[in-house]
């Protein structure tokens, strides 16, 4: 009996495996892999989302001198979490293990990523939900994979499909969220993993429709920075003056970044003490300049529509990034991408008041362009994304920042598992 079971079993893996006969077109099982991939990769993304919504409402009283204690405390516990639970690692971690472990993803280290990651995020951190996400549906795409025993490429275009459906569900941007997930693993190896374009893209649409209607997410942009218009060929100029400008200040953060990594690797203490400090700083920032606190999803929108002085945003603009920084070094857990979003549209703010004249609009997106593709190494993935975020419906002066940005990043990029097989490329 054992035996028979066997030969049907076989026979039914043997038939699942083969391409949908009636169907004549490029259809076949794989791409209900992909589709119930991101049907998982969009629930998992709403739930966390309409969890990080609730616990931020209930943190979010806190106010005043208040957001203190709550933020070193919030950073405490994320601390006990990762040291008790264990280490879900950075983003690093994530481009390493799909570069050189084969494109696995470990699914073990999900509830430690979760749980301090609410925590970091919904307390006030300058740290988004992107990084989480992206970790969580990526290693679910590992998973998945073990279970219909997908080994090589197919096992890492699956992982790079779960990670592109986390990332779409955030943004709201299928194409740019599967282009992110192949361009942040590194450049040189891009067409490696060109054949993962079509499963990112397949598990990012089902992943945002599912994110949607969960969250009753809406297609109108973000940011509405929709009121531009084209004056003539110097505005690709401007564009790349603004972000010659906006990538100074992605080494500015760099720069910062390693200044704080410096002092707080510099005695080894416990996780937990060291989220503790962070969180500690993080809340005096935010008592001093609140609109700091949070990671700028609805800040930004705050940002365009107030009316900050200069010194202000200047100091706004530095305490920012101070605040994202310590974030990251301080085993803070979360992810960048919209916080620097953040500091490029104040950057864009201050440039206008300095010259009134120029295009406001062109000034925010240039320099929220060139800021992250020097950071990250995503031009491509940052133009569509900023064009998706912002309802900027003029796609070729973001593409001139972000290309801009990303050529005068950093030789040693900041994410250092992008760098070929560790070391420096000549």
């Amino acid at each position: 009996m054992k035996l028979k079971r066997r030969r049907k079993l076989v026979k039914y893996l043997n038939v699942l495996d083969q391409p949908i006969k009636f169907n004549p077109f490029a259809f076949n099982r794989t791409f209900w892999l992909w589709a119930f991939l991101g049907l998982i990769g969009g629930i998992i993304s709403g739930v966390y989302w309409v969890g990080l919504e609730f616990l931020t409402h209930i943190l979010a009283i806190f106010e005043g001198w208040k957001v203190i204690p709550v933020m070193a405390i919030c950073g405490f516990l994320a601390g006990l979490v990762i040291h008790f639970i264990g280490d879900p690692g950075e983003i690093h971690l994530i481009v390493n293990n799909i570069r050189f472990n084969k494109g696995k993803l470990d699914p073990r280290n999900n509830p430690s990523m979760i749980l301090s990651s609410l925590l970091c995020v919904a307390s006030g951190g300058s740290l988004g939900p992107e990084a989480p996400l992206v970790q969580v549906t990526g290693s679910t795409g590992t998973w998945l994979g073990k279970m219909f025993r997908l080994k090589g490429e197919e096992l890492r275009s699956l992982s790079i499909a779960g990670m592109a459906a986390g990332f779409t569900a955030l943004f709201g941007a299928p194409l740019g969220g599967s282009l992110f997930s192949l361009e942040i693993l590194h450049h040189e190896h891009a067409v490696e993993y060109y054949k993962a374009i079509i499963p990112a893209l397949v598990a990012s649409c089902f992943s945002y429709l599912v994110f949607a209607i969960i969250i009753h997410l809406g297609l109108a942009p973000i940011w509405d920075l929709s009121a531009y218009e084209y004056s003539g060929i110097f505005d690709f100029g401007y564009a790349i003056l603004f972000a010659i400008i906006g990538a100074g200040f992605g080494w500015a953060f760099i720069f910062s970044t390693k200044f704080f990594k410096s002092i707080f690797d510099k005695k080894p203490i416990p996780i937990y003490l060291k989220t503790l400090i962070g969180g500690f700083v993080l809340g005096i920032i935010a008592f001093y300049f609140p609109i700091t606190r949070y990671f700028g999803h609805q800040e930004i929108n705050e940002l365009l529509s107030g009316n900050f002085s200069i010194k202000l945003l200047f100091a706004i603009l530095i305490f920012k990034i101070i605040a994202i920084s310590i974030t990251v070094t301080s085993g803070w857990r979360g992810g960048f991408i919209i916080p620097l979003f953040f500091v490029g549209a104040t950057l864009g703010l201050i440039i206008h008041q300095l010259f009134p004249s120029i295009n406001l609009t062109l000034a925010i997106v240039s320099c929220m362009g060139a800021i992250n593709a020097c950071v990250t190494r995503t031009p491509m993935s940052t133009t569509i994304l900023l064009a998706t975020l912002t309802g900027f419906g003029h796609f070729i002066p973001i593409l001139f920042a972000s290309l801009t940005g990303y050529f005068l990043a950093p030789r040693i990029p900041f994410i250092s598992s992008q760098l070929e097989n560790g070391k420096i490329q000549h």
